[in-house]
């Protein structure tokens, strides 16, 4: 039987059959959109619904349900948490915005439209393991900084900020704090009661829910404005019909994960770390060993292609990503390797293996076993590892 390993958990997951389960009725019984207790019934059904799915994501954050907004996904949510703040107080602040060099391209772009429209925007350095450096963070924050948005957990190599020491900072400043939580959230607990973070971008396609559904937590008295015009919806901060049956099968997927599964998970990335260290010669992992997400291990494999790795495994059934440019569409290799100190070279190399609820502590055994082969005979016949034996 042909084999399928799954280990790009961290671009798309696939759907637990529960969320699917969970999703059905609204599709063909209760389909209705959200309507006031005035309307009809399946419409006051939908709204309650609605209503429940926003109380279970809003309580995994600790937050109050009034706090949480759905939205299409975590691009759409981190560009509203930028241009909200952006429009809301650009014109009464200031126009300065901090991120970080090593965020994911919904907060990377946003802030380069932001420039464009006459925004300063610094762009903080991380350290050879992706942390941010606070002390510098510290001296860029000024008065006129109305947003700084350094993400709890790297989407590439999986270093977890200090995000409490970061909001705190922010808040000590006077500053609006925005973090990208999308590969963290359920994997590591994350409390806005004791986190001080204004806003907050989650979403659903990390963690066995459906795609095209996130959510943006914002802090009561932030000030944020409007940038989707539309319509009433999400407290009157994105126009567009509500997607019912998505909230649903989020709120569902986010009652799915335990933290027995958020254990089982970091075995096996930590096992893959471990034999390939053992089994390959020659690599770097990317990212710090002990402060990342659980179900991340990205390692750079040296004098060979990303791509080819990829090709390669994917004849065997293994899927994983790589930062090589060639598996880009802006055609650049990876900005995180490369904000890390990592050269071309390095970033071409680097693959991400990224674990999920299907994946088991077999299929790592096998993984590494067909990588270690792949990698000699790639060695053999590339031109950088002849170079190395010239």
């Amino acid at each position: 039987m042909e084999k399928n390993i799954y280990l790009d958990n961290a671009a798309a997951t696939r759907l637990d059959e529960k969320v699917l389960e969970a999703m059905t009725p609204s599709y063909f019984d209760n389909y209705s959109i959200a309507t006031s207790e005035f309307g009809y019934s399946m419409g006051i059904d939908a709204k309650d619904a609605l209503a429940e799915a926003r109380k279970t994501l809003a309580n995994r954050l600790g937050a109050e349900p009034e706090e949480f907004i759905f939205t299409s996904g975590s691009t759409e949510s981190s560009n509203l948490a930028l241009k909200g703040i952006a429009l809301a107080l650009g014109q009464k602040k200031g126009k300065h915005i901090i991120i970080s060099k090593v965020e994911d391209f919904p907060v990377l772009y946003s802030a380069r439209a932001l420039e464009k429209e006459g925004f300063k925007i610094d762009y903080i350095d991380v350290d050879e393991f992706g942390f941010v450096n606070i002390d510098k963070l510290e001296k860029l924050i000024t008065k006129e900084t109305i947003l700084v948005s350094i993400q709890h957990a790297n989407q590439e190599i999986g270093t977890l900020q200090d995000i409490e020491k970061i909001g705190n900072l922010c808040w000590k400043k006077h500053t609006v704090f925005h973090t990208d939580a999308t590969h963290s959230f359920t994997r590591v607990p994350i409390d806005v009661k004791d986190i001080p973070a204004d806003l907050i971008t989650v979403s659903a396609h990390t963690i066995h829910g459906p795609k095209g559904i996130g959510g943006l937590y914002i802090r009561k008295g932030t000030p944020i404005a409007k940038i989707m015009d539309g319509g009433f919806q999400e407290f009157n901060l994105r126009g567009g019909m509500d997607n019912i049956t998505g909230a649903i099968g989020f709120a569902k997927a986010v009652d799915l994960v335990t933290e027995e599964e958020n254990i089982r998970i970091k075995k096996m990335s930590k096992r893959i770390i471990e034999l390939i260290f053992e089994k390959v010669p020659e690599v770097t992992l990317n990212g710090d060993l002990e402060s990342r997400i659980p179900q991340n291990a990205n390692i750079s494999f040296h004098y060979v292609e990303g791509e080819s790795i990829t090709l390669h495994l994917d004849m065997y059934g293994i899927s994983v990503s790589t930062g090589s440019a060639c598996f880009s569409k802006s055609l650049e290799a990876s900005h995180v390797i490369a904000a890390i100190g990592g050269d071309h070279e390095r970033a071409h190399g680097s693959i991400r293996f990224s674990f999920g609820r299907y994946n088991t502590m077999e299929e790592v055994e096998y993984v590494v076993e067909t990588l270690a082969s792949v990698i000699k005979n790639l060695r053999i016949i590339s031109p950088l590892g002849k170079e190395k034996e010239e």
